[in-house]
């Protein structure tokens, strides 16, 4: 059961409103990048989460800033919605379109405008992609730290939106720990700028309010990042378990036992059988549960804290170790992790990637619940986690093409998150909440704390055009969440177009 929501999400825009909005764009954009017909719009439905479906009224594709100002200026004049996109990777429906606004797709700010190898920086535009960045960096022995799965494809203006994270963020960070200076715009046209090249700066700390936003406070035009050396050497270990919550365990004891490794993955079972036939990774299919932990640094950094970890995975249960032996073995290990969305789409008609925090030291309990749930929901659940952050991604595999199971995937990831929260986590990790998360919300937050973010949106965003209907919901709807005690819920509106 879904719970009502008072604001009509699903919405299409009249042909006169359409045909006065394109037409004032085309006053100063090019035609080839104002599209409106239903053919060229279709693209822009939806982002990596396909479950939440919605035409743009218009798509705008700006070349420049000034450009992009200028389309904020008229549709803050018109009262027309705005949702910016970059590369439409995101997994929370973030970038989902309005049915009555226009798209601002930023694919066509893709350069990188500065890179500073002594202050050891990159000034991009918000298209360029996350990968882009360390390849441009690499002469200078540099690279740019944080490593989503979908690094080849990604923007760094969407990782920003969604403070992206990769399976290296536990010794790096996010993207807000590797940002240093952001250039947008906002809803008015109005250039705002959060940060600066400086190593600090006076004020509040508006850049990691920024940073994390959805989209929903500004249009991000430029980003400065931050560059680390490349290690001398990483290695990289695979330790096998008999279950999952003795691999759990683990986790949290490399972190107790004072130890940061550059990398800290776990799959189950289920997820290696999964990636093996499609990566070739060498993973142990006969473990239940599989951690990845690497470590980089100095050469001889590197071989002491790989003792060290073989010695606490040994103590915590660990029935085979294998230490990957070159560079190739490495990336072939990772390669296996960074490809298991890829590989849930050749056995599965469609997947659901979660996207919840919990304590480390409630990895394994957590792993039990799920397994619980499959049953419940009738539906293969396998598992792949930053386990390092307790940044879990379930991936509920199902059928769109059957409304049971569609219905039964979205109430299972409404489930997951429920928990997520009672074992004293969160609802988001790295994805964001966009359209998917916003009943969970509720459940996370108290109405006090939601009426705080409203009002952070209202001080940037007043008229509320700029991705309106994500992030925050209302007090009347988690009043009527709350009134039903809706366990799943993962739809905002029964009526949205899925599929």
């Amino acid at each position: 059961m879904n719970a009502p929501v008072e604001l009509p999400i699903e919405k299409h825009a009249s042909p006169d409103r359409q045909a006065e909005v394109a037409e004032a764009l085309l006053r100063f954009l090019p035609a080839s990048s104002v599209l409106w017909k239903q053919s060229d719009t279709r693209p822009y439905e939806c982002d990596g989460l396909s479950m939440f479906r919605q035409q743009p009224m218009v798509v705008a594709l700006p070349e420049t800033e000034e450009q992009i100002a200028a389309i904020l200026r008229l549709c803050s004049k018109l009262g027309v919605p705005v949702v910016a996109r970059g590369a439409g990777t995101s997994l929370s429906g973030g970038s989902m379109p309005h049915g009555e606004g226009v798209l601002l797709a930023c694919a066509k700010l893709n350069k990188i405008i500065a890179l500073d190898p002594l202050a050891r920086t990159a000034v991009v535009q918000p298209g360029v992609r996350n990968l882009a960045i360390s390849e441009a960096a690499v002469a200078h022995g540099l690279y740019y730290a944080p490593d989503p799965s979908s690094q080849i494809a990604c923007s760094i203006g969407g990782n920003v939106a969604e403070n992206s994270g990769g399976v290296h963020c536990l010794k790096y960070g996010l993207t807000v720990h590797n940002v240093v200076r952001v250039r947008g715009l906002t809803m008015t046209g109005e250039p705002v700028v959060f940060g600066s090249d400086a190593p600090d700066c006076p004020g509040l700390d508006l850049l990691a309010l920024i940073v994390g936003s959805e989209g929903m406070l500004a249009v991000v035009t430029e980003v400065t990042v931050k560059l680390i050396p490349k290690p001398q050497a990483a290695k990289l270990i695979m330790a096998s378990f008999d279950d999952v919550e003795t691999a759990g365990d683990a986790v949290a004891a490399i972190i107790s036992a004072g130890i940061i490794p550059a990398g800290l993955e776990m799959m189950d079972q289920q997820a290696t059988r999964m990636v093996e036939p499609f990566a070739k990774a060498g993973y142990d299919l006969d473990a239940a549960a599989i951690l990845l932990c690497e470590s980089d640094g100095t050469v001889d950094e590197v071989d002491d804290e790989i003792r060290h970890m073989e010695a606490v995975l040994g103590a915590s249960g660990a029935k085979r170790l294998v230490v990957a032996q070159n560079e190739t073995e490495r990336l072939k290990l990772w390669a296996g992790r960074k490809n298991a969305f890829p590989a849930a789409g050749r056995v599965s008609p469609d997947y659901y990637c979660m996207d919840g925090t919990i304590p480390k030291k409630r990895l394994g309990e957590m792993l039990k619940a799920i397994q619980a749930m499959e049953g419940q929901y009738r539906l293969r659940c396998p598992n792949v986690f930053h386990a390092g952050d307790g940044n879990l991604h379930p991936l509920i595999l199902f059928d769109a093409n059957d409304a049971d199971e569609l219905r039964r995937a979205e109430d299972f990831g409404a489930e997951i998150l429920t928990l997520c929260v009672t074992l004293g986590g969160t609802i988001t990790g790295e994805h964001g909440v966009g359209i998917e998360k916003i009943n969970q919300m509720c459940i996370q937050f108290e109405a006090p704390e939601l009426e705080r973010f409203r009002g952070v949106k209202r001080a940037f965003d007043e008229a509320g055009l700029l991705n309106p209907d994500k992030g925050i919901p209302s007090l009347h709807r988690c009043a009527e969440f709350g009134r039903l005690h809706v366990h799943g819920g993962a739809l905002p509106h029964p009526d949205l177009p899925r599929f």
